[in-house]
């Protein structure tokens, strides 16, 4: 299993535009989520082992999460051809299976997944009220196979230090995964 890591978004970076559809077909946008005092983007897939190893603490970490005004929002940017478990209607099933509680969307351009200089999946972005990048990394130290417990460690420490308007954690490790899948000739240009 080959590891990439996330590209690390300057952090002050404003949360770029999007507008997607959701698993029943209605558009999601950034705006959606206004209200939210805090928001997690994470690019993820439904093939991927290392969103797999993950998927059920960061669901109950988002269901914690929520209720304090956090708002988490899924994104599968992978090339579906090639890659036919990340369909929109396996996504789906994905979802129901694992219990996602959070809008779990389809970037088939693969833009969206460029504007954030998403590398990996799961790659995690934390924006504060104002949008701005606040915490980018890692959920926590746990990999497939490395016997480190899921805990969302990471990711909980940067949404507290939000909602108790402290400064997000200093030290901020990149997250690990599966490589997006990039369509042949759509690769970014900032690896």
């Amino acid at each position: 299993m080959v590891m990439t890591a996330s590209t690390m978004l300057s952090l002050g970076t404003q949360a770029p535009d999007f507008a997607l559809p959701d698993l029943d077909g209605r558009i999601v946008s950034l705006a959606d989520f206004a209200d939210a005092e805090v928001l997690v983007v994470v690019f993820m897939c439904n093939h991927c082992p290392f969103v797999k190893h993950i998927i059920d603490g960061l669901v109950r970490l988002a269901r914690d999460c929520q209720a304090r005004g956090v708002a988490f929002v899924g994104i599968n940017s992978n090339d579906v051809e090639n890659f036919p478990e990340d369909r929109p209607e396996r996504m789906s099933q994905f979802a129901k299976e694992r219990g996602i509680n959070f809008p779990y969307l389809f970037d088939a351009t693969q833009q969206v997944a460029k504007n954030y200089r998403a590398a990996c999946t799961p790659d995690f972005f934390v924006f504060d009220d104002l949008r701005r990048l606040v915490y980018r990394g890692q959920m926590d130290d746990s990999r497939p196979g490395n016997e480190a417990p899921v805990t969302g460690a990471d990711l909980r420490r940067a949404l507290d230090a939000m909602l108790a308007n402290e400064p997000a954690p200093e030290v901020q490790r990149p997250s690990m995964g599966c490589n997006i899948k990039w369509k042949i000739g759509n690769e970014p240009d900032y690896f």
